[in-house]
């Protein structure tokens, strides 16, 4: 009997959806075999070849290019339903042959403790593809074989909640991944606010210290200082003489530069770049398709701005004692730069976290603890 089969399909512009085209393809070479094997079970038949269709249409629609999880999911879930089927109706032999890959599927995704995991092993040391990989002889591998039809409902179970708790554990990682993505979007958009409230008004939130010295003062800003001048509030001092009595407020607003804020956060965003650039070393990686260490990376840029900022803020404010008055403005920026890469203290904790996650998406040869 002649069989064609149509192209694989694409070429696609991302690996997961190259790699769902070819799974299908591979499945349905399978599920062609099969049929050609076992022709009466024209049920399952049909539903295999509808998942493969559904996976196939979720790996190649150009739908929602911002918001793929939804369809890598749906991809990985109708290509695991596919292949349950597969094992449905396979030959025994067939099933035989997949027991070891099977076991390892199995357990790198369900505890030790699952019910099902144990039921698994079981059956696969009893057909000799346990542990050991023991060999048999004709005998023994038609005793397996008869294990593999009377056992084939457990087994299809067993390896069908080994995939949903791989789907699972990829949900919770881009969950984790999206959550990431959101704070570092809202961390941006105050970072913007804030560079765009200085710009609309340079006196609203002035970044400037007023060191005092004999009953005079310099207005120091990131970008610019002011004059010597004597404070008016202090009346009881006399100025000294050739010094201008200014009001401090005044000053500060004369003094300020509608910049001064954006310049604080692009030094703030410099130093958690440099903070970013050297926590890369610590990166693993990962082969899962979300992206989470750049959604990691991407955080720290926002946060160092706004920690620049705030660091300024608090300081302005005598809020850290003996830091309240610094005397030049590359003083306030190298304090910026400080404040900015201090985010690490923060985000290393999410990478911390994130490291968590990716650990938990189990691979065949990390089994679950």
């Amino acid at each position: 009997m002649d069989i064609t089969f149509e192209p694989v399909g694409g070429p696609v512009w991302v690996a997961w959806r190259e790699g769902t085209l070819t799974r299908a393809k591979e499945l349905e070479a399978l599920a062609a075999w099969v049929r050609s094997q076992n022709p009466r079970d024209q049920v399952l038949a049909a539903a295999i070849q509808a998942h493969l269709d559904a996976a196939r249409e979720a790996a190649t629609t150009r739908r929602r290019v911002f918001r793929t999880g939804p369809l890598m999911e749906r991809s990985a879930g109708n290509l695991a339903a596919a292949e349950a089927h597969i094992l449905n109706t396979a030959p025994p032999d067939y099933v035989l042959g997949q027991m070891p890959s099977l076991l390892r599927d199995v357990q790198a995704h369900l505890p030790p403790t699952d019910p099902g995991r144990r039921e698994f092993e079981r059956i696969a040391h009893r057909v000799g593809n346990g542990l050991d990989n023991a060999t048999g002889t004709d005998d023994d591998v038609a005793g397996w074989l008869r294990v593999i039809d009377q056992e084939r409902g457990k087994i299809v179970t067993a390896v069908r909640a080994a995939s949903s708790a791989a789907l699972r554990e990829r949900i919770r990682l881009r969950s984790f991944r999206n959550i990431v993505m959101g704070t570092a979007i809202v961390m941006t958009l105050l970072a913007v606010g804030v560079a765009l409230l200085g710009l609309a008004d340079r006196s609203l939130i002035p970044l400037c210290f007023a060191p005092e010295e004999s009953g005079t003062a310099v207005v120091v800003c990131p970008t610019a200082q002011s004059d010597r001048f004597a404070p008016s509030q202090d009346g009881n001092t006399p100025p000294p003489s050739g010094v201008p009595v200014e009001d401090i407020d005044n000053v500060v607003s004369a003094t300020a530069k509608s910049g001064d804020l954006l310049i604080v956060e692009l030094v703030g965003l410099a130093a958690a770049a440099i903070a970013g650039a050297a926590t890369i070393r610590r990166i693993r990686g990962s082969s899962e398709r979300y992206g989470l260490p750049v959604a990691l990376a991407a955080l720290k840029l926002p946060t160092g701005a706004m920690t620049a900022f705030l660091g300024l803020l608090l300081m302005r404010g005598q809020f850290v004692p003996g830091l309240s008055a610094l005397d030049t403005s590359a003083q306030i920026l190298a304090w910026a730069l400080v404040f900015g890469y201090a985010q690490q203290l923060f985000t290393r904790l999410v990478d911390q976290q994130g490291q968590t996650v990716l650990n938990s998406v189990r691979v065949p040869d990390k089994p679950a603890g």
